[in-house]
């Protein structure tokens, strides 16, 4: 039973990631941005003195401003982990090797997602005492934690399926991290572009009507690129407020955060669907 249920492409990639020096530097570096910006907060909104205030609001400031911080860290590095998990083995000629084992491509592709976000994990985890500093001095829910928590979760694996998909339908490991982080260019950026385009063209269709004509908002299009924005759900989740503003704009009163997931779990679906039938599909050609 547990042969069934076992992944030596796992097993070997977690060996091989977690035994490497440039994984620990790499935490080592991460940690250290985390521990520069909590000190320079702590020591600007204590202005350099060990004896001013330190009130709750500015430790929900910090939160949010770590959470941020954190995020754009995670979503920097996790292309750098997932974008040459086939392509480098394929440069490495390797890859042959790997596709004539008794693995299937489902597991060769799962265990190379699984071992980069079990890394990314570590990573999280790593930085949760620098979050204690902010149940310290108050301010932050547990729950407002765990939400940003299952945030990273859900982006991070979303992310790293985009990257092994490129990785595996690429040739170059470059051109899979260009194709990567181009992708996660338009999920973080081009999409807010869209959303306020859409806005503002809205409001501009609103107060082009006669004040009888009693038009409400309703702008779907505006509402699918709020839902596929990371930043937007992390909006939302810190300043709960800003929900119900983008919900009122909108004129859908369906949370963000359901689109959100709907949309990056069939995302992450089709990615690891598109990298496991592409795997072999030059050995099927060839034959």
């Amino acid at each position: 039973m547990m042969e069934r249920f076992s992944n030596p492409v796992l097993s070997k990639e977690l060996k091989l990631r977690f035994r490497a020096f440039k994984s620990f530097s790499g935490l080592m570096f991460y940690l250290a941005v985390l521990c520069i910006f909590v000190t320079g907060f702590l020591l600007i909104y204590t202005q350099f003195s060990g004896t001013a205030f330190f009130r709750p609001s500015d430790s929900f400031t910090m939160f949010a401003a770590l959470s941020v911080i954190q995020m754009a860290l995670v979503m920097f590095i996790t292309p750098g982990l997932t974008a040459g998990a086939i392509s480098s083995e394929r440069e490495k000629q390797t890859l042959n090797i790997l596709l004539t084992t008794t693995q299937s491509s489902t597991q060769i592709i799962i265990g190379k997602l699984l071992s980069s976000v079990a890394f990314l994990i570590l990573m999280l985890l790593a930085g949760l005492p620098l979050y204690s500093l902010v149940f310290l001095f108050g301010g932050v829910s547990p729950s407002q934690l765990i939400t940003i928590f299952l945030f990273y979760l859900v982006t991070l694996i979303a992310i790293g399926s985009i990257g092994i998909m490129f990785s595996t339908i690429t040739k170059k490991t470059i051109v899979s991290m260009i194709t990567t982080y181009g992708a996660m260019i338009f999920l973080a950026g081009i999409t807010a572009f869209f959303f306020f385009v859409g806005i503002t063209m809205d409001q501009m269709f609103l107060s082009s009507g006669t004040p009888a004509q009693n038009l409400t908002p309703f702008s779907p299009i505006s509402y699918f690129w709020a839902t596929i924005n990371p930043g937007v759900l992390m909006v939302t989740i810190l300043y709960p407020e800003m929900a119900t503003s983008i919900e009122s704009v909108v004129g859908i009163s369906t949370p963000i955060w359901v689109g959100y997931l709907i949309f990056y779990i069939l995302l992450t679906a089709f990615c690891l669907f598109v990298a496991i039938r592409k795997l072999r599909a030059n050995m099927k050609t060839n034959r």
